[in-house]
């Protein structure tokens, strides 16, 4: 029997491929011109393929700028910084989606309308406010403030109204449970999908921070990884090679957790997305 293919899904398909394609390679050329020589990287027609010049780079790198110390400053802020708003912003959610009490509608609107501020308006008394706590040049200021956000909150409360059954809660109360026993083996475990979404947004959005490391870890063994880059491309002697070496470093985690956890990302964002 022959097999019958239907022009318009092998034309949707070669528009999703061009698509693809046009979306990945600029991922695909910064791994490849960290591969190529300084002299090298801007060279005409662009270079498709890897080249020899991984380890020059690396050394150059290395030699520049504290590599490893700026990436373990961005693993470390960015990981603890996830942790704590996945933990806080649940607990909020929680009891924002599952509880009534006095002026509930008003606080979640007071939170919802803080999402309304820029956040460059506030950089001056946040700086001063961290120089008076003497928080400046530490990992706190980038992790304790942002552990409540309000885009968490609203996430983990629109996930938590529509995924959690309230009468699974109600038994749970009736075998003796506590609410925080409910949250740490009932409301976390069923919530997966939300806190990879919110996982996943709040980990990127502290791996790229750019202001907030440029303030307040001036030291260039303090900061983070965006800022050590812009620093050695700032440099009159800038290793092109190496900078795009870094831009590398830089991607790779956050093209692992995409892979790893694509799954999670697309069952959070569809969850109560219908309702039955």
């Amino acid at each position: 029997m022959a097999i019958k293919i239907k022009p318009q899904k092998v034309l949707s398909y070669l528009f999703l491929g061009l698509m693809a394609f046009i979306f990945a390679y600029p991922f695909y050329n910064v791994f490849v011109l960290a591969t190529w020589p300084s002299s090298q990287v801007l060279s005409f027609p662009p270079r498709f393929f890897f080249g020899a010049g991984l380890m020059e780079n690396w050394q150059q790198l290395f030699a520049r700028i504290p590599i490893g110390k700026n990436f373990y400053n961005s693993l470390g802020i960015a990981l603890l910084s996830t942790g704590s708003v996945l933990f806080f912003c649940t607990m909020a959610g929680y009891a924002f989606a599952k509880f009534e009490f006095r002026f509930k509608a008003q606080l979640y609107a007071f939170v919802i309308a803080t999402m309304a501020i820029p956040g460059f308006l506030n950089i001056i008394p946040f700086y001063k406010m961290m120089v008076a706590f003497k928080w400046v040049n530490t990992w706190l200021p980038l992790i304790v403030p942002g552990m409540a956000g309000a885009f968490g909150i609203f996430l983990m409360t629109q996930f938590l109204e529509n995924s959690i059954p309230a009468e699974l809660l109600d038994a749970a109360r009736i075998d003796g449970l506590g609410e925080f026993g409910i949250l740490i083996r009932i409301v976390f475990p069923l919530s997966k999908p939300g806190l990879a979404v919110l996982g996943i947004v709040t980990f990127v959005g502290s791996w790229n921070n750019f202001t907030g490391p440029l303030i307040l870890l001036p030291r260039i063994d303090s900061t983070t990884l965006p800022v050590a880059l812009s620093v050695l491309n700032s440099r009159v002697d800038n290793n092109l090679g190496a900078l795009m070496l870094g831009n590398a470093l830089t991607l790779l985690p956050l093209m692992l957790i995409f892979l790893f956890f694509s799954k999670q990302i697309i069952s959070g964002l569809t969850a109560g997305a219908v309702k039955g």
